[in-house]
């Protein structure tokens, strides 16, 4: 890809998608907040979708004409039906597990991403890949603090939420790397935040719209949480998945978790143990290992859908 004679690297793919996790990890610490200003999962999922949809196509509406065809339009919104479940049923699990569970549940989107890609790729994951992900997992379990919890609640319903989150997710990280390789980033990124909005307004009709007092209340952290959570990610993964391939593009996401721990230690004064930054440090030294042979990585963008 050439960019103003500039050109864009393997590597700079790579750090597309590992931004496009780190987005994903500042949503809890705001989730956390507008939960306690007493905004329901509803109105924190609605405002995210709508507001991040609206800018995303004020960008695009902006910027010079995109086109795409019909059929192409029609897979990337279906493609955003996934993204738009894996915030709703994220923060349907933050209501009933304590966040360092959540979090792990949603974390099982590691290994569900490397095995659709070796169902629809027909590849086996290199020890590379393994050894990454077995490090994942176990930093995710020293970082999400659940080392220090002596009392765990436990709710079959959150768990199953959060594991629907964990499927949807890393079906929505394949299908960014797969769908719509013809259509320009920004474009792909408002049909997928579209895909995703409707989803949202179908689950949770946005009935709140009406009510002023709210719809501007929940707008603080809409805004928030749109930028980081509806426009971003879909932006960057829709740029570096396709190079990367959706194997390595999930290990990459992992930088969610430490930014997580990072934005609730700085912003909500969560205490955070050695052992948590140990678990940190292990998420980003599984990163590292999965890049070991990045320049052997497959292109994936021949894979048209």
């Amino acid at each position: 890809m050439q960019k103003g004679g500039f050109k864009l690297s393997k590597w700079h793919y790579v750090l597309f998608v590992f931004l496009g996790g780190c987005s994903y990890g500042i949503l809890s610490t705001f989730v956390k907040l507008a939960y306690a200003a007493g905004f329901t999962v509803k109105e924190v999922t609605g405002g995210q979708y709508l507001i991040g949809s609206l800018i995303i196509w004020i960008i695009v509406l902006m910027t010079k004409k995109h086109k795409t065809s019909k059929n192409q339009a029609i897979k990337l919104l279906l493609s955003g039906i996934p993204f738009g479940l894996t915030g709703v049923f994220y923060y349907q699990s933050l209501q009933t597990l304590h966040a360092s569970l959540a979090i792990i549940f949603l974390f099982q989107y590691i290994w569900i991403g490397s095995l659709l890609e070796m169902i629809f790729y027909k590849t086996k994951p290199s020890k590379e890949k393994l050894l990454s992900i077995g490090i994942l997992l176990a930093g995710s379990l020293l970082a999400a603090g659940i080392t220090s919890e002596t009392s765990i609640h436990i709710s079959w319903q959150g768990i199953a939420w959060g594991l629907l989150a964990a499927l949807t997710f890393a079906t929505f990280i394949f299908l960014s790397g797969t769908v719509g390789h013809n259509t320009e980033p920004l474009l792909k990124s408002a049909l997928l935040s579209t895909g995703g909005l409707i989803i949202v307004f179908i689950i949770f009709p946005p009935v709140y719209l009406v009510d002023v007092p709210v719809l501007i209340g929940v707008t603080q952290y809409g805004l928030i949480l749109g930028i980081f959570g509806a426009v971003l990610p879909p932006l960057l993964f829709s740029i570096g998945m396709p190079k990367v391939g959706p194997g390595l593009g999930t290990i990459l996401t992992a930088s969610e978790l430490p930014v997580a721990v990072l934005m609730s230690a700085l912003i909500l004064n969560e205490y955070v143990g050695v052992w948590q930054w140990f678990g940190v440090a292990l998420i980003l030294g599984g990163i590292m290992v999965s890049n070991v042979k990045i320049f052997k990585v497959r292109n994936y963008s021949n894979l048209n859908w």
